[in-house]
């Protein structure tokens, strides 16, 4: 058990480090101060006593003779007052300093936290028990650093009282120490033992808490709360809200309970010892072996020399718990991130293409495959569409090829090579993708679009060419602010748009990238009126003459006019070919293309 509680402090060393790199000067500032702030109390009782003796004896001199000595007292109070100011000092400085840290710390912390999530793969998020860590990681890690350290100097800071006042204990009796340790042991185990319950506590309800913030998401997002005032929900899942925190609040209630019982029974004992060492030095001074100014500095050295023993093994038990909760972030920041190795910028056979080699791809977890056996090769300048049900393959099809996940079997082939061997940055800036469940950004309209090419995410130039091709610029230019107003509202000012608009605006986001020569198109005119899709898709037709486009749309209309169709079902290849040619078979798509046909009739 020991063992097990000591090893739990190896982030002791790394939080320090991280703090240190923060901020050295703010750091060595802390340093100064705990040394000034830990010796002060000390020297301060010392001078109490000489105080308190200086009074008794200029008491005896003035009863014998008359005279009083004013000097040999009051130079004492002045050194006193000297201390305690410069004790206020230490403590403001500390107090200022940790202030400053909080912040820097924080903010590094967080960052560490996005950097690190930014190396992630598609399937780590799309893992609950990772998103789980990343939680946790959140939650707490970005205060828990400089508590661990604050607690570290507070102890260094107790520790050298505790050395100062040995040395004046020492002198009454060695004994004095041992009452000391007996009195502060017992709260120290039991705090100890308690807060190793509440972070197991802590870990073990991660989903439940997850799902209390997504559930004040739904009921307080504008992007919900229509659809749950409609349908009524608003009780159904605050009342399930209510019951996740009561779930909770009981748990904690009983360990706030066992805690704060235990703490006090066993502190009652600190108590006892101190007020025996009380009647102790007590006696002594009756007795005559001690001076009241001796007896007034061992009563003050005792209590301030109990309360840094117990602030210390307190700090210890707050170390320890900061150790158990700075483990989630190291347990995220060290995550194994998959390689995404790959060097190539061009491929071994330019103008090839891209090809699907026997793909099959199984979801982690999963049981079932979702795609298998999939064969395709699309060259420069041709057109791919992609029809089938929801759910069977199509968009996973875009994420291997956008390299989001890799295949199970099989390899894919870009003008020649592996897409494993390619460079991830230089694939994906030869992609534009917009996806089914493109991302609203609450962001300016500009932005918005820049989005799609980190290299022009300012150019005005290239915003208004982009909103010109995706049918944008129409509706922009009637907007208080242009590409410059804000959109959704989150901000203040914002401007909501209509899922067409929003639709229009990830639409001309994926023609930022002009130097893209495969274009995906996931649906991208499903919340467009008939004469925006036709639109759409004249321009679509005009500026993919030497382009590779891949299509995924239910719209039979817009599908027929793409040079290869596959019809893909439960993950596989069902039939494949071009419009005529599948009509002709009177399979699945013609039974499809004319049931929707029939509806225009």
């Amino acid at each position: 058990m020991i063992a097990s509680f000591l090893g739990v402090f190896r982030y002791s060393h790394r939080a320090l480090a991280l703090v240190w790199q923060t901020s050295r000067p703010l750091t060595l500032g802390l340093a100064v101060c705990t040394l000034v702030a830990g010796v002060l109390p000390a020297v301060a009782a010392w001078i109490g006593q000489l105080i308190v003796d200086a009074v008794v004896a200029a008491m005896a001199l003035h009863r014998d003779t008359g005279r009083v000595e004013w000097w040999g007292v009051l130079r004492y109070v002045l050194a006193e007052a000297g201390v305690v100011a410069a004790m206020a000092l230490a403590q403001r400085g500390l107090s200022a300093q940790q202030s400053l840290l909080r912040a820097l710390l924080g903010q590094k912390v967080n960052v560490m936290i996005l950097e690190k999530a930014g190396t992630l793969s598609l399937e780590q998020f799309e893992d609950s028990e990772f998103y789980d860590k990343l939680t946790r990681a959140r939650r707490e890690a970005s205060t828990r650093p400089l508590g661990l350290v604050n607690k570290t100097f507070g102890l260094a800071q107790n520790a050298i009282s505790l050395a100062s006042f040995g040395v004046l204990l020492v002198q009454f009796s060695p004994w004095a120490l041992l009452v000391l340790v007996i009195g502060a042991l017992p709260v120290f185990v039991s705090e100890a033992k308690f807060s190793g319950d509440a972070f197991r506590l802590f870990r073990w309800r991660s989903p439940q808490t997850r799902m209390q913030m997504y559930l004040e998401t739904v009921l307080a997002r504008e992007d919900s709360i229509k659809e749950v005032k409609l349908f009524g929900l608003e009780p159904l899942l605050l009342d399930r809200y209510r019951t996740i925190f009561d779930t909770l609040y009981g748990e904690d209630r009983r360990l706030t309970i066992r805690r704060e019982t235990w703490g006090f029974l066993l502190g009652l004992l600190g108590t006892v010892a101190f007020y025996g060492a009380y009647a102790w030095v007590v006696a002594e001074t009756v007795t005559g072996t001690l001076t009241l100014g001796e007896m007034t500095m061992y009563l003050m050295v005792f209590k301030q020399g109990q309360a840094a023993l117990s602030a210390s093994l307190t700090a210890i038990g707050g170390m320890y718990e900061d150790n158990l909760y700075l483990s989630n972030l190291y347990e995220y920041l060290e995550q194994p991130v998959p390689t995404e190795g790959g060097t190539l910028t061009e491929g071994a056979m330019p103008g090839d293409g891209i090809r699907f080699e026997a793909v099959s791809f199984t979801y982690p977890g999963a049981t079932t495959p979702a795609l298998e056996g999939i064969s395709v090769h699309l060259r420069p300048g041709e057109s791919l569409a992609l029809v089938g049900a929801n759910g069977s393959g199509k968009t996973t099809l875009i994420k291997l090829l956008t390299r989001l996940y890799e295949p199970t079997e099989g390899r894919i082939l870009l003008d020649g090579s592996d897409l494993r061997d390619w460079k991830v940055q230089t694939l994906r800036r030869r992609i534009g993708v917009i996806f089914q469940d493109f991302v609203r950004y609450q962001m300016k309209v500009g932005e918005n679009l820049g989005a799609g090419d980190v290299e022009a995410f300012t150019d005005e130039s290239r915003w208004q060419e982009a909103a010109r091709r995706g049918l944008a610029d129409a509706f922009i230019a009637e907007m208080p602010g242009g590409y410059h107003t804000q959109l959704g509202r989150w901000f203040k000012g914002g401007q909501e748009l209509s899922g067409g608009q929003w639709q229009k605006i990830a639409l001309s986001r994926a023609y930022m990238r002009e130097g893209a020569d495969i274009l995906v198109l996931d649906e991208p005119t499903a919340a467009m009126d008939a004469a925006a899709e036709a639109a759409v898709y004249a321009d679509f037709r005009e500026h993919s003459r030497d382009r590779m486009t891949i299509l995924i749309s239910h719209r039979f209309s817009t599908v027929r006019a793409a040079d290869w169709i596959l019809v893909i079902d439960n993950g596989e290849i069902l039939e494949q070919g071009d419009h005529d040619d599948l009509m002709a078979a009177n399979g699945r798509y013609a039974r499809l293309f004319r049931l929707q046909a029939k509806g225009y009739a």
